[in-house]
């Protein structure tokens, strides 16, 4: 689709970065915007917007809204809203650094940089608890139905909405825990990454989208980060609205029958954001939804 930011629907990435930024400065916000669409090669670098920068433009794009707030017992889920959101994809670690350093050079009239997250591709797509991850992946027609607006006026349909959690994982935790003890707090065998008749509270039976009405289907694009001593999985799920996600964050933290996902007991969120992500036009990204000042 020559309207999508084609990285969305790109099935694998080796490498990545996650780049955040805050609002500095007000009055160069449109002017930036602008100069970004005009650089970014969407096939290797994705833009989500944040419901802030909408704000001090005056605009608005429906549904697009701040992360909501989770509890489980004493954990707090976060939210951390980010004005601007930059995923940049690639096999070059190297390539991708100076990649980010000229985007920042674009964007430093109007935003500083909040966070610089680098993420791979760890043994064919498993998360670093070392099991599979976004097995359940839509593909094809399935995955743009889930993933991609496909109504509305011209400078949405085309579109993206992306929900975005950096995870920690505690790896004394996991060491402790068997394997039989992992697996039943995913919900599948770590050798053969099959599901079973696993405990209720197993993550796939509290996260699994066909479950719900309507189903919860995302396009997820996922991968692990680490940086020093510490890591865990930079969780990035794209859909035609954020119902999906917040359906599943509902069940995973128990607020319909209070059986709490068990994935909890090794990992937790310390960020969470939405964004949106605008559709493209003559290979660049269209801003035409943000209002006058974005159509030529």
């Amino acid at each position: 689709m020559d309207i999508v930011q084609s990285g969305i629907l790109e099935e694998e990435t080796q490498l990545a970065r996650y780049i955040t930024f805050a609002v500095s400065n007000n009055e160069n916000i449109i002017q930036t915007l602008k100069n970004l669409a005009d650089i970014i090669d969407t096939s290797t670098c994705v833009i989500g917007i944040g419901k802030n920068i909408l704000n001090k433009i005056n605009c608005n794009v429906p549904e697009l809204r701040t992360m909501p707030t989770y509890s489980v017992g004493d954990l707090e889920i976060p939210s951390t809203p980010d004005d601007l959101w930059v995923w940049l994809r690639g096999n070059d670690r190297g390539k991708l650094f100076h990649q980010s350093r000229k985007i920042e050079e674009i964007c430093l009239p109007a935003f500083e940089i909040t966070s610089a997250i680098d993420s791979f591709q760890y043994d064919q797509n498993r998360d670093l608890s070392g099991y599979e991850d976004g097995t359940e992946n839509p593909h094809g027609e399935d995955a743009i139905n889930a993933a991609i607006l496909l109504e509305g006026d011209n400078g949405i349909i085309g579109s993206s909405f992306v929900a975005v959690q950096q995870w920690v994982h505690d790896f004394e935790i996991l060491d402790e825990m068997s394997v039989e003890e992992k697996d039943d707090a995913i919900g599948r065998h770590i050798s053969d990454n099959e599901e079973y008749d696993a405990p209720t509270s197993a993550h796939v039976k509290r996260s699994a989208q066909e479950d719900f009405y309507p189903e919860a289907f995302m396009l997820r694009r996922s991968l692990p980060w680490a940086m020093g001593m510490d890591g865990g999985l930079m969780f990035v799920a794209f859909g035609n609205s954020f119902d999906a996600f917040e359906a599943i964050m509902e069940r995973m933290v128990g607020e319909d029958d209070g059986i709490v996902d068990a994935l909890f007991k090794f990992t937790t969120p310390i960020t969470g954001s939405y964004y949106w992500c605008p559709p493209v036009k003559n290979g660049k990204l269209n801003l035409s939804a943000l209002g006058s000042n974005f159509t030529k």
